[in-house]
């Protein structure tokens, strides 16, 4: 089956990419890289997206819960820190099953844009380490523009803190790599620093410990291209005010080094290691 609901997949996993990824925070990705599988297919619509060719494309190559489990093997062989689930949420049913394979011995991290149900949250408790929510904004009518999706706000609130009460407060191990816990996302868009502001509040005031990761890599990327205040670069100026914000709050978390906007940090979507070696 494919091609069914919103997302545009079906039942069975559909992965563009499986590689080390050096380029998650820190503490995800650590000095070998995260081990790092990329889903095709998405539940929103980002205008912006970085990754248009997985997520609203669909590219990818269907494998079974079986080759999947042998992946994460594979990836936890070559090195890899953690690993790393990207977009997972519609293909749940699937990961259960590949977890019923294979555990991986490194954390498993769910990477994902926070539009997630609470029944599915809760179906991977005890499968999942660590959390890597996005929080992409507390307004409706951005949502609703931006990410087709008016809901986005309220339930993104409810499952990051269903995913900070399965995890608790973050455990290190003696190199830094986060090992349980949840770690929020949030992309600074340009002239849209006050909505920032409005997201850090927010974690200030309900998710108190939990370290942000505050991105400044928006790089204009298909339809954001055409869309008025969207088609730009963030400001250096823009980000500078969301950082002081984060660090007036004391907020602990991660800030993005200047040249961070850069499409080279995009990986190639080709299908590397999905399919198996013969």
């Amino acid at each position: 089956m494919s091609g069914a609901g919103f997302c545009g997949q079906g039942t069975r996993p559909r992965v563009a990419r499986a590689a080390l990824h050096l380029w998650e925070e820190p503490c995800i990705s650590g000095k070998r890289g995260s081990g790092a599988v990329f889903f095709s297919g998405c539940t929103l619509k980002c205008v912006f997206c970085q990754n248009t060719e997985i997520s609203h494309g669909g590219r990818g190559i269907v494998i079974t819960p079986a080759r999947l489990a042998e992946i994460m093997q594979e990836l936890e062989a070559q090195g890899a820190e953690t690993i790393n689930l990207v977009t997972p949420g519609h293909f749940a049913d699937a990961i259960q099953e590949a977890f019923s394979l294979y555990r991986p011995g490194v954390p498993v991290v769910y990477n994902t844009s926070g539009y997630e149900s609470l029944s599915v949250l809760k179906a991977m408790e005890g499968l999942v380490d660590v959390y890597l929510p996005d929080l992409k904004t507390l307004s409706a009518r951005m949502a609703g523009r931006l990410f087709r999706a008016s809901d986005y706000p309220e339930t993104a609130e409810k499952a990051i803190l269903e995913m900070i009460r399965q995890t608790g407060w973050p455990v290190y191990n003696e190199a830094g790599v986060m090992q349980r816990g949840t770690l929020i996302r949030h992309l600074v868009l340009p002239g849209m620093t006050t909505d920032t502001m409005q997201v850090l509040n927010w974690i200030y005031e309900n998710c108190p410990g939990i370290p942000v990761s505050l991105m400044s890599q928006y790089v204009p990327c298909g339809e954001a291209m055409s869309v008025p205040g969207l088609d730009r670069r963030l400001k250096p100026r823009e980000y500078e005010r969301a950082v002081s914000h984060m660090n007036a709050l004391g907020i602990p978390g991660y800030c993005q080094t200047e040249g961070a906007d850069d499409r080279a940090f995009i990986p190639g979507f080709d299908g590397t290691g999905v399919e198996r070696m013969s």
